[in-house]
């Protein structure tokens, strides 16, 4: 039996990408949304706001399309309290200790809104704003430019960092995400994208096989704040070098929900290494993550309690979703040890995800 959803699916033309009007914001800003179409059966739509993916249709080994993102069917509930569903993370995805650094000397002092840290670039972060947006085209891609201007002192930040992202949809069923930004005053820059998977279309997680390439990963205290111990994963709960269920050790990970919300510290050299992979065993979708980042925040939607109703009426319990944030690392403006994320003026920020999708 063919789904509604499919049906609508198969009704879009390969190889195009169209533009409507997704909402209107409080201040009477107008809000697009933009369909992307492959030539190999994936349909993507991305908003202008916040450069939130709301939908993504991939076919499974049968060749029937299931929307495999979660998230909610209007703008309304994009504008409500969200858990980030879909939506492209910064300044600084992850978490920042006190809501606080120094930098050049001066303290910056950040918003508190992760109890007392700050995350994902603070009330207003990039994921709540409306971005300058152009759709393009090629012989084998569509796709999508997001940019705006951040201006010095938004959200606390210094310097006024200009940002381009761009989404591109290709015909070999790889997304990719590239960002790019420069700013006129050294500020913290960790752009990332923070859509909620799940590969069978619905029901919980646990039973999607995992394969981190990472043999470390950050430890974190109880308000999920690296240490700085960069723990070996051998033995651990957390070791995903071989593939395994999200739900085998999901219990023994721990944690106030339990659950992984980490960052693993990939051992991969390059965007040419695989480093995630996920299988759902049932639809037989593959994921596939590739990344030039020195890390990637493996969520398993722990904070999902039963209390968001998305699309078509689902209710997204616990684990109802998994996220792969690639990033640099948790706090690393306070953290010298780590991989530095200080932009500085004249250098060019500038790095790439790919996530790929496959059948079994």
């Amino acid at each position: 039996m063919t789904s509604a959803c499919t049906k609508k699916q198969t009704m879009q033309q390969p190889g195009t990408i169209t533009k409507a009007e997704f909402g209107v914001m409080p201040d009477s800003t107008k809000v697009d949304i933009y369909t992307l179409v492959n030539h190999s059966g994936i349909t993507m739509k991305v908003t202008n706001y916040g450069g939130i993916i709301t939908s993504l249709m991939v076919p499974d080994n049968k060749g029937v399309a299931a929307d495999i993102v979660l998230g909610y069917d209007s703008l309304k509930g994009y504008l409500a309290e969200t858990p980030f569903f879909g939506a492209l993370i910064g300044r600084y995805g992850n978490r920042i200790a006190k809501g606080k650094f120094t930098l050049d000397g001066k303290e910056y002092t950040l918003a508190l809104n992760d109890g007392p840290n700050h995350l994902h670039g603070g009330v207003k972060g990039f994921d709540k704003v409306v971005w300058d947006a152009e759709e393009f085209k090629t012989d084998s891609a569509v796709g999508i430019k997001l940019h705006r201007l951040s201006k010095d002192g938004e959200e606390g930040y210094p310097g006024n960092l200009d940002v381009t992202v761009t989404y591109t949809l290709k015909d070999d069923n790889s997304l990719t995400f590239d960002y790019s930004a420069t700013t006129d005053k050294a500020t913290p820059v960790n752009l990332t994208q923070h859509t909620y998977f799940n590969l069978a279309g619905g029901g919980d997680n646990k039973s999607h096989e995992v394969m981190i390439a990472a043999a470390k990963y950050n430890v974190v205290d109880s308000t999920l704040i690296p240490t700085g111990e960069l723990r070996d994963v051998k033995g651990t709960p957390f070791d995903f070098t071989t593939a395994k269920p999200i739900g085998k050790d999901l219990v023994a990970a721990g944690g106030k929900p339990i659950g992984y919300d980490h960052n693993f510290i990939l051992d991969t050299k390059g965007i040419k290494d695989v480093a995630v992979r996920v299988v759902e065993p049932t639809s037989g979708r593959i994921m596939e993550v590739y990344t030039d980042q020195p890390g990637v925040q493996f969520y398993t939607g722990n904070f999902l309690d039963g209390t968001i109703t998305g699309k078509s009426g689902k209710v997204y319990q616990q684990y109802s979703g998994f996220c792969l944030e690639t990033q640099h690392f948790p706090d690393s403006p306070n953290q010298a040890a780590f991989p530095t994320t200080i932009l500085k003026p004249g250098d060019k920020y500038h790095t790439t995800t790919i996530y790929k999708f496959a059948v079994k």
